[in-house]
C-alpha cells in the first residue's frame, strides 16, 4: 500500500459562514467529499471519482470565526486492488502533545471498476401527502442552516416513510472544472440530506445528522444552478440511529445520484430536539 499525507490550508468559502452546528460554523459533510475528491483527482487521476463507498463522517472540521483558512490533513492510500482511501484529519493541541482526529473518509473505487452507470427514475410524488412543509418553515425551525444552505425549494412532502422535495443549487461552486464536471455541485446532496434529517424528525426523538454512508453512485453531474427532486426513505431506526437511501434526479426521470445506507444519528448530545408539532 502507497500512502501519502498532505498539510493543507482550506480555504474559507463565504458561504460556509451559513452553516453551523451550536453556534459554530463547520465544514459541511458536502464539503469533505468534495475536498477529498479533489484531492484524489490530483494524486490519482485514474481513479473515477464518481463511486464513493465506506463513507464516514467521524466529527465536525470547526471554522474558527472570521479566519480565511483551515489547516488540516490530507490522506490518501492506495490499496492493493487499486482502490483509494482518503481522510481530513486535523492537530489538536492537548496538555502535553498534540493528537490527529479523523473528521471524514472515503473509499474510491478502482478505476474502471465502478458501477455508474446512467439509470432512470420514475418519478411519483405522493398522491396525498400526511404532511406538507413550507421550505421556509423547515430552514427556520428544523434545519436552521443560513440562506446559502437553503437548497430545499417550495414544499417539503412526507408520506410515511418517504420524504419528497425539489432541489436547487446555488450558482456558486469551489471545485475544479474537473472534479465538477465529475461529481457535480455538492448542495443537491446536501439538501437530499436536509429532507433526510426533517423525515428523521418525525421518526425519532433527536435531530439526526448523517454520520456515514455504505455507497454513492453519481451517475450525472448535478450543475451549479440546475434544478433537480430528491426521494428520501426512511429504512430503519434503532434506538440512536436512522438508515435511509436516497435518489436525486430530474422531472424527465433521469437519476443524477443515489446514495444508499445513509447513518444518521444525533451528534447534539440531546440538546437540540425536534419542536412537538413535526411528530403529530
Amino acid at each position: 500500500m502507497i500512502s501519502d499525507r498532505t498539510a493543507v490550508a482550506i480555504p474559507v468559502q463565504p458561504w460556509f459562514a451559513d452553516h453551523c452546528f451550536n453556534g459554530k460554523i463547520v465544514l459541511p459533510a458536502v464539503e469533505t467529499m468534495l475536498l477529498l475528491a479533489t484531492e484524489v483527482a490530483a494524486i490519482h487521476p485514474e481513479i473515477d471519482l464518481r463511486v464513493m463507498g465506506k463513507v464516514r463522517f467521524a466529527r465536525f472540521l470547526e471554522i474558527p470565526a472570521n479566519s480565511s483558512r483551515v489547516e488540516a490533513l490530507l490522506e490518501c492510500r492506495k490499496n492493493e486492488d487499486g482502490s483509494v482511501h482518503a481522510k481530513v484529519l486535523s492537530r489538536r493541541q492537548g496538555k502535553a502533545m498534540a493528537r490527529l482526529q479523523e473528521h471524514g473518509e472515503i473509499l474510491f473505487a478502482p478505476a474502471g471498476k465502478n458501477d455508474a452507470a446512467m439509470a432512470e427514475y420514475i418519478p411519483a410524488p405522493p398522491v396525498a401527502p400526511e404532511m406538507t412543509i413550507p421550505t421556509e418553515q423547515v430552514y427556520r425551525e428544523l434545519v436552521p442552516f443560513g440562506p446559502s444552505y437553503h437548497t430545499l425549494q417550495e414544499t417539503l412532502q412526507l408520506c410515511g416513510q418517504v420524504a419528497w422535495g425539489r432541489l436547487k443549487a446555488p450558482t456558486f461552486s469551489s471545485a475544479s472544472a474537473r472534479v465538477r464536471n465529475l461529481v457535480g455541485s455538492p448542495f443537491p446532496l446536501d439538501g437530499a440530506f436536509h429532507a433526510a434529517c426533517v423525515l428523521g424528525q418525525r421518526a425519532a426523538d433527536f435531530v439526526p445528522f448523517p454520520v456515514g454512508f455504505d455507497r454513492r453512485i453519481i451517475s450525472r453531474p448535478t450543475l451549479p444552478g440546475g434544478s433537480y427532486c430528491t426521494r428520501v426513505q426512511l429504512l430503519s431506526q434503532a434506538n440512536d440511529e436512522l438508515f435511509f437511501e436516497l435518489q436525486i434526479f430530474d422531472d424527465q426521470g433521469h437519476i443524477f445520484e443515489s446514495v444508499t445506507g445513509i447513518r444518521m444519528r444525533d451528534v447534539s448530545g440531546g440538546t437540540i430536539k425536534p419542536p412537538e408539532w413535526i411528530r403529530k
